[in-house]
């Protein structure tokens, strides 16, 4: 079983950063594809980035491209969302989701099998 932890989230002002953390436990990085996804009030899930096991790097949203960074720590089993430069619009619960692929990873929320329980990512001022 396979599950993750995600956590970083919280109040920020606009124009400011936070770093988000997807632990893992039940596998090795290198044998999943682990995605970002997004959640607004009202709004469908959207996937922001995407992670293989053999670490193919894949952005989907155009809005966060420049401003999120998604990296990884095989040592702690860990993968990491930078997020700088952040606005009101990004305001959701933040979600990482895995699924057991070395090769692929996706930006569908479907696609993956594990979920995380989310952190609220508020921006305000």
């Amino acid at each position: 079983q396979v599950q993750l932890v995600e956590s970083g989230g919280g109040l920020v002002q606009p124009g400011g950063s936070l770093r988000l953390s997807c632990t893992v436990s039940g596998s090795t990085l290198d044998n999943l594809a682990i995605g970002w996804f997004r959640q607004a009030p009202g709004k469908a899930r959207e996937g922001i980035s995407c992670i293989s096991g053999i670490q193919r790097f894949l952005y989907y949203l155009d809005s966060v491209k420049g401003r999120f960074t998604a990296s990884r720590d095989a040592a702690k089993n860990t993968i990491y969302l930078q997020m700088n430069h952040l606005n009101p619009e990004d305001t959701a619960v933040y979600y990482c989701a895995t699924k057991i692929n070395r090769s692929v990873c996706s930006g569908s929320a479907g696609w993956y099998r594990y979920w995380g329980q989310g952190t609220q990512v508020t921006v305000s001022s």
